[in-house]
């Protein structure tokens, strides 16, 4: 097979969570436990972080990944899903997986597939250990897909355990309370291994202490130990004007005593500087553990993580006439995450691109939503998306007025249309819909 056909036999043979939905969740570890076992166990070969939480992980991922490989350290990075190709997922130094590489892999232990049945995801994840074992990485970034206890990346040993927050999102998986889903967040937590938590909630807190304790985890909360000030917006030049960036100053606590550092964030949303708290932290654990890191190689990597590991859809300026910023949040701490980030731009008229799928709650979101905007109402193109029709329906029981468009980028063109010279147009809802226009 070639690599459009290898792809399609993954999307075609095995389930695909972000295409299908639960029924694709695996909710043990034995298909991931039995494949890598024939790949020769490769998550024991590589030192590894692993990430999880509901909101932020996939930024984190990506933060940590630059620093690593700008302090000198081949670095592998797991992240999912992906927006435009696969291959987004495993990349090394910043570099996607080759396509060569995903064919041999699925050629080679095809017949392992037919017999063990992985899912789409289990099968992803055993062909990145897989890579990173080969290509000797120094340490890799994993970045959990789902939950965390029951999740097939949980059958790595990290250096170092991190959980960014918990919010409501898969709760027909993880629970219908945030205490359920901590919980099976916090499965990520192992027997003597260090432990970051990145946002203090009081409510949930207890549950990761003793998590914790019982698993004789060094951890603490990021929120609470690092402050971030003087923050402002800026240009790396007036000619770049796209080219924006996020100047603060952060002060953290180290063995030796306090530290402050000014960065520049080529991550812009304002939710990434909780985000930032939760690199710092575990920058400072595996300062700990030997990895040599200096305030340099930070400065200069959260400057430029975009350009370093490719990642897209934070925040993201697609185009300055109108102004167009599209966003990935989806659930609803993400969703407000957006529009406090909405709310400091001038505009004169709001243009909401938006699209979700079939299995999410979405009176919490639709209730959050301003009704002083024109919404623009399709589809994502996955099985999983929901009916523009329908969305539309449940919108207006909220007050939310807009049109129905046949696919995505009908409905960004017609809102960039529409569009006044001081006008903000925004896209998202869903990371599918954000993937189709970036």
């Amino acid at each position: 097979m070639n690599y459009k056909e290898t792809i399609n036999y993954l999307y075609s043979q095995l389930p695909l969570f972000t295409r299908v939905g639960q029924s694709a969740y695996k909710a043990n570890l034995d298909n991931t436990i039995e494949l890598c076992k024939r790949l020769g166990d490769p998550q024991h070969q590589f030192k590894s972080v692993h990430i999880g939480g509901t909101n932020g992980k996939g930024s984190t991922s990506h933060m940590l990944a630059a620093i690593l490989q700008t302090a000198g350290y081949k670095t592998g990075l797991y992240t999912s899903p992906h927006l435009k190709d696969f291959r987004e997922r495993i990349r090394v130094n910043g570099q996607m997986i080759s396509e060569q590489e995903v064919i041999d892999f699925v050629a080679t232990h095809q017949p392992d597939f037919e017999e063990i049945k992985p899912s789409f995801f289990e099968m992803t994840v055993g062909l990145a250990f897989d890579f990173f074992a080969r290509e000797k990485v120094d340490i890799a970034i994993v970045e959990v897909g789902l939950g965390g206890r029951l999740d097939s990346t949980n059958i790595i040993t990290p250096l170092l355990s991190v959980i960014t927050n918990i919010g409501w999102d898969h709760m027909n998986i993880l629970g219908d309370t945030l205490q359920l889903i901590a919980a099976e967040k916090a499965g990520i937590i192992k027997p003597n291994i260090p432990a970051v938590i990145g946002e203090y909630q009081p409510e949930l807190a207890d549950i990761f202490i003793a998590k914790a304790k019982k698993e004789n985890s060094r951890m603490n909360f990021a929120s609470e130990m690092i402050v971030i000030e003087n923050q402002k917006p800026g240009v790396k030049s007036q000619d770049e004007k796209t080219n924006e960036y996020l100047k603060v100053t952060v002060t953290y606590p180290l063995d030796s005593g306090l530290k402050t550092l000014d960065l520049r964030l080529d991550l812009t949303g304002s939710y990434q500087l909780k985000n930032v708290k939760t690199v710092l932290s575990t920058i400072e654990e595996l300062r700990r553990q030997g990895f040599n890191i200096t305030d340099e190689h930070i400065q200069t990597a959260l400057s430029n993580v975009k350009e370093l590991t490719g990642l897209h859809g934070r925040w993201e300026v697609l185009s300055r006439h109108p102004l167009t910023i599209c966003d990935t949040g989806h659930n609803p701490e993400g969703i407000q995450e957006v529009l406090q980030n909405i709310a400091a731009v001038k505009y004169d008229h709001l243009h909401f691109v938006i699209g979700v799928v079939n299995d999410k709650d979405l009176s919490k979101i639709l209730a959050m939503l301003p009704v002083d905007c024109t919404y623009y109402f399709c589809r994502p193109d996955i099985p999983r998306g929901l009916e523009a029709e329908s969305l539309k329906l449940k919108a207006e029981s909220f007050g939310l007025e807009g049109e129905v468009y046949p696919s995505v980028k009908d409905a960004l063109h017609a809102a960039q249309q529409s569009a006044g010279g001081n006008d903000l147009v925004f896209v998202g809802g869903s990371t599918f819909v954000v993937a189709e226009v970036v």
